[in-house]
């Protein structure tokens, strides 16, 4: 009994369902949002990637070179 009073306060199934319009809307522009704000993340990474691997290749020539050195 409390269950479905519980329920009753957050399920909301409208008869219209042109009210499902702008759910769908705002669910498509955050979709598309985080899709961008994902590529950017992997962009940045794969950027900052580079550079740790260009940093350590240099660190390891520079060791090499003291050591013959």
């Amino acid at each position: 009994m409390v269950h479905s009073l519980v329920l009753s306060l957050f399920l909301y199934f409208p008869e219209d369902k042109s009210e499902y319009i702008p759910a769908a809307i705002s669910f498509v522009i955050f979709l598309i949002g985080a899709f961008i704000t994902m590529r950017l993340i992997v962009k940045h990474s794969k950027k900052e990637a580079a550079k740790a691997k260009k940093l350590e290749e240099q660190i390891l020539n520079n060791r090499t070179s003291d050591k013959n050195s």
